[in-house]
């Protein structure tokens, strides 16, 4: 049976197809090498890599899981950061100071960290939300994108966000309301349209529910002065 996408999905898909080529100015994308990546993390890990480590802005929140992260998504999210569509001051200062090819080997170096203590994550979440909480994800069409268990995106320029900080992913959708900020604030076309229709409320019960799932998301102990 040939699946038609809604218009809002085609422009989601195309743009995940997209994102590599223009990380890299429409060229052919960077191929990461982990290795060389772990070379190239000690801005990472300084907050990346000290697990409950907490950021104070714009508001106090666990910085976000990236190791078993999508490489792709970790490259997409760099490049939204130098280019300025994500507004956070010292992720962009980071991300400018990053060439293509140091993106690619960091996010493919985060994207295998910790896998060999991974387990399966199953497809199908093992608590389900309350009524509410499922209507908001039914509305939002999230696991549209985000994929089974919002676990398994269905193109890898998407995160995973089941397992994520519940707090930094409440944040992190209501930058996507914020505008006219020059620090604070997330320009993503696709995901200002999802989330301009919820509440904070209703951002703060979804974010709750989805951080408490299984994935495969996690943070890796590492030394703050981690060198190679």
């Amino acid at each position: 049976m040939k699946r038609h996408l809604t218009p809002l999905l085609a422009l989601a898909f195309l743009a995940g197809l997209s994102g590599a080529a223009q990380a890299q100015g429409g060229g052919a994308p960077a191929v990461g090498n982990p290795q060389e990546g772990e070379r190239k993390i000690a801005m990472c890990a300084g907050c990346h890599g000290i697990p409950g480590y907490r950021a104070g802005f714009p508001e106090q929140h666990r910085v976000p899981m990236i190791s078993g992260q999508s490489g792709r998504y970790i490259v997409a999210s760099l490049v939204a950061y130098r280019k300025g569509e994500r507004k956070h001051p010292t992720m962009r200062a980071i991300s400018g100071s990053l060439s293509d090819q140091d993106m690619a080997d960091i996010a493919a170096f985060y994207e295998t960290q910790g896998k060999e203590q991974s387990r399966p994550v199953p497809d199908t979440p093992s608590r389900q939300p309350s009524a509410q909480v499922n209507q908001l994800l039914q509305k939002g069409a999230c696991a549209s994108c985000h994929g089974a268990n919002f676990n398994k995106p269905i193109d890898g320029s998407y995160p995973k966000i089941a397992g994520q900080h519940a707090d930094y992913l409440y944040v992190a959708l209501k930058s996507y309301k914020i505008e006219n900020n020059p620090n604070i604030g997330r320009g993503n076309a696709i995901m200002g349209a999802q989330v301009k229709q919820f509440s904070f409320d209703e951002l703060r019960a979804m974010a709750d529910y989805l951080g408490s799932l299984e994935g495969d998301l996690k943070t890796v102990a590492q030394s703050r002065f981690h060198n190679h």
